[in-house]
């Protein structure tokens, strides 16, 4: 009976090394999936952030583009300040040389009258 009792014994620790074992191993496997559902994520987020930084790159090109162009066209309209300067000028002479025309417009049209005036009386006898 002892050696009955010493073989069951020695089979309850084979089966619970067995279980044990499969329980390590089973434990395992869920950790190294976790991890490598871990990695999994690591190299998606690697990669999208690789995409983001070339579309950011192709954004700072353009942007560097429209900083050029922006200077350009401000060059350019600093060009055209001058002119811009002279057309209020002359657009000033002009609203003078209206007063002027006005004025003789005007006068003239009192010699006008006066010269009418001058040709209807008639001249005294003498």
């Amino acid at each position: 009976m002892a050696e009955e009792t010493s073989q069951t014994m020695a089979q309850e620790r084979d089966e619970l090394s067995e279980a044990l074992n499969d329980l390590f191993t089973n434990v395992s496997a869920m950790i190294k999936g976790d991890l490598q559902g871990t990695n999994n994520v690591m190299k998606l987020l690697e990669n999208m952030n690789l995409k983001v930084a070339e579309e950011y790159k192709g954004f700072g090109d353009v942007a560097s583009g429209l900083r050029v162009f922006v200077e350009r066209l401000k060059e350019k309209s600093e060009n055209f300040d001058e002119y811009v300067q002279q057309i209020d000028a002359i657009e000033q002479q002009v609203s003078d040389l209206e007063v002027v025309i006005s004025m003789l417009d005007k006068y003239v049209s009192l010699l006008e009258s006066k010269v009418q005036s001058v040709y209807r009386v008639p001249a005294p006898s003498a």
